[in-house]
C-alpha cells in the first residue's frame, strides 16, 4: 500500500518536529512494508516570505490532491505587521479543504501522570476526545470589523453545520464508552440554543449513546476538577479551541497533544494542536510527541494500526525511561528524543 502525503513544515519550531516526524514515520514505513510519497510545501510565515500569501495555490492544489496532509506549526511575531497573517493561510486551507470536523485526543497515560501540575489522583485515567467544529462560529462570521473605537465579530451557525459535527461526535462515541458531552452557553446565545436544540434532535438517531449538556463554563471547570467523566466531547468553535489547549494541562504541555481535522470527502489534516514557539525555534528543545502523535493518527486512519501502536508504545516507554523534553520538566533534546523513539521502534 502506497499514500501521498503533503508535508507543511511552517514557521519556528515546525521544521524541526516535522523532521522528527518524518524520521519516525520513515522508520515505520520500512518496518511495516508501506510507500509513503512525500511532497514538501511551503505554508503559513515561510511562504509570505517566498510568494507574498500564507496559502499559495501550488500549495492548495498539493493538499487537494494527497491522501493525507501534515502541518506543523506557523506563525509568530516577525509577520505581526504583514499585510496577511500566516494564520489567514490556516483558516483559508480549511475553509477550501472543508475540514469542519477537528478531533483533539487527549489520554494521560500511566507514565507521563507524575508529569501533570494536577493531583495525580485527578488526572490518572484521564481519557477523551474534543470534537470541534471548525469552519463556522466567530472566527469565520461575517461581518468582522474594528477600528480604534468600535469592534464586531459575528458568531453565526447554520443548522447543517451543527447537525454535521453533532453527529460527528455521536459516531466516535459509539466506537468508545457511548457517552457523548455537548457544550454551549444556551442561557446566553442564540446560536447555543440552536445548538442544543439541533443535539437534542440528532440524538434519536443514536439511541445507544448518553447525551448530556455542558455550559462550557462548567465544562471547563470540570475537565481540571474531573476529567476522568468525559468520554467525547463536541463543541463550537470558539469553545472547542479554548478548552482542547485548557485540556493540554492535564498531561503537563501542550507538546504533547496531536489533532485530526476532516472533512466530508477530502483528505484529513493531522497537526498539533500547539503554536509555533519562535523563542525557541533552533535551539534543539522542542518537544516532537505532539507531531509524531498526530502522525499515529494518520496512520490509524490509514488503517496502519500496528505501525501506530508501535510508535505510541515507543514514545511512551522513552518517556517512562525518564527521558522528557524541557516543557515537561526534563533536559532531553528534540533530536535525542527523536533519537530514542527509533531505538525503541
Amino acid at each position: 500500500m502506497g499514500y501521498k502525503i503533503t508535508c507543511l513544515p511552517g514557521d519556528g519550531i515546525g521544521p524541526e518536529i516535522m523532521a522528527a516526524g518524518m524520521k519516525v514515520l520513515g522508520a515505520v514505513s520500512e518496518k511495516y512494508n508501506f510507500d509513503l510519497q512525500m511532497d514538501t510545501r511551503s505554508f503559513g510565515g515561510a511562504a509570505i516570505d517566498e510568494s507574498g500569501k500564507p496559502l499559495p495555490d501550488e500549495t492548495l492544489q498539493a493538499c487537494q490532491n494527497a491522501d493525507a496532509i501534515l502541518l506543523a506549526a506557523i506563525g509568530g511575531p516577525k509577520w505581526d505587521n504583514s499585510l496577511e497573517r500566516p494564520e489567514v493561510g490556516l483558516l483559508q486551507l480549511r475553509k477550501q479543504l472543508g475540514l469542519y470536523a477537528n478531533i483533539r485526543p487527549l489520554r494521560v497515560p500511566d507514565a507521563a501522570v507524575h508529569l501533570s501540575p494536577l493531583k495525580e489522583e485527578i488526572v490518572r485515567g484521564s481519557d477523551f476526545v474534543v470534537v470541534r467544529e471548525l469552519t463556522g462560529g466567530l472566527y469565520f462570521g461575517e461581518p468582522k470589523y474594528y477600528d480604534a473605537d468600535q469592534a464586531t465579530d459575528t458568531l453565526s451557525y447554520q443548522t447543517y453545520e451543527i447537525e454535521r459535527i453533532i453527529r460527528k461526535g455521536f459516531q466516535l462515541a459509539q466506537t468508545r464508552k457511548h457517552k457523548l458531552a455537548s457544550v454551549d452557553k444556551a442561557n446566553v446565545l442564540a446560536s447555543s440554543k440552536l445548538w442544543r436544540e439541533t443535539a437534542i434532535r440528532i440524538a434519536r438517531e443514536f439511541p445507544d449513546v448518553k447525551l448530556e449538556h455542558f455550559y462550557v463554563d462548567a465544562a471547563a471547570m470540570q475537565i481540571i476538577t474531573k476529567p476522568t467523566q468525559f468520554d467525547v466531547i463536541v463543541t463550537e468553535n470558539l469553545f472547542g479551541d479554548i478548552l482542547s489547549d485548557e485540556a493540554s494541562v492535564l498531561t503537563g504541555s501542550l507538546g504533547v497533544l496531536p489533532s485530526a481535522s476532516y472533512s466530508e470527502t477530502g483528505p484529513a489534516l493531522y497537526e498539533p494542536i500547539h503554536g509555533s514557539a519562535p523563542d525557541i525555534a533552533g535551539k534543539d528543545e522542542a518537544n516532537p510527541l505532539s507531531m509524531i502523535y498526530s502522525i499515529s493518527l494518520m496512520l490509524r486512519d490509514f488503517d496502519e494500526t500496528e505501525a501506530a501502536e508501535a510508535i505510541d508504545q515507543a514514545a511512551n516507554k522513552v518517556m517512562q525511561h525518564g527521558f522528557v523534553t524541557k516543557d515537561l520538566g526534563g533536559s532531553t533534546s528534540l533530536s535525542a528524543f527523536t533519537e530514542k523513539v527509533l531505538s525503541e521502534l
